[in-house]
């Protein structure tokens, strides 16, 4: 698995290698020992699964106290897939960075704990595949708001952005700063 650079600090986009012939391909998307040798040190403990349509906005979320990294892929479609730096002490923080995930690509995108995460369907239809390395848990979950115009996404141009309610009366980040603990 080859290790592409991102602009933020501690981000990993990793691209697997993929064996494609005329009836398709095969990769291996996670492989405990080849994970091992990255700098991920978490267990992976929970696998979720959505499915969206073009334009659904999913974010942006993250998790309070010890946080939750993510292995994110893009199994069917594609996706516009987002992460902003929440660690106040870190010289990035409040930026973001985009990565074209999709089932062509195959990449995968590694979030660590202190940054929050989203994405937009800019196929017809997606599933998102991710690892997690916490349970789930509805107390520490927050977000802010998608299009906070201070944190300024730039969002695909020309499609009509979708979120659910939770994620459309999100907080702008600037409201919930102080609630942000993640070190850098």
């Amino acid at each position: 698995m080859e290790s592409i650079p991102t602009r933020l600090d501690g981000l990993l986009l990793l691209a697997p290698v993929v064996h494609r012939d005329g009836r398709g391909f095969f990769t291996e998307s996670f492989r405990n020992d080849v994970v091992a040798a990255l700098p991920m040190t978490q267990e992976w403990v929970q696998d979720n699964h959505s499915r969206s349509t073009q334009g659904v906005v999913r974010g942006m979320h993250f998790q309070l106290g010890d946080g939750q990294a993510k292995l994110i892929r893009c199994a069917r479609g594609a996706i516009f897939d987002v992460v902003v730096d929440l660690r106040p002490d870190s010289g990035t923080f409040a930026e973001w960075e985009a990565f074209v995930l999709d089932d062509e690509n195959l990449h995968e995108l590694y979030v660590p704990v202190g940054f929050a995460h989203g994405f937009c369907v800019i196929s017809d239809l997606a599933d998102v595949v991710y690892k997690c390395s916490s349970y789930y848990d509805p107390s520490s979950e927050r977000g802010f708001a998608y299009n906070d115009p201070e944190v300024a996404i730039e969002w695909p141009a020309g499609l009509a952005l979708s979120a659910s309610q939770r994620d459309s009366g999100a907080p702008l980040l600037k409201d919930i700063k102080s609630e942000l603990a993640f070190n850098y």
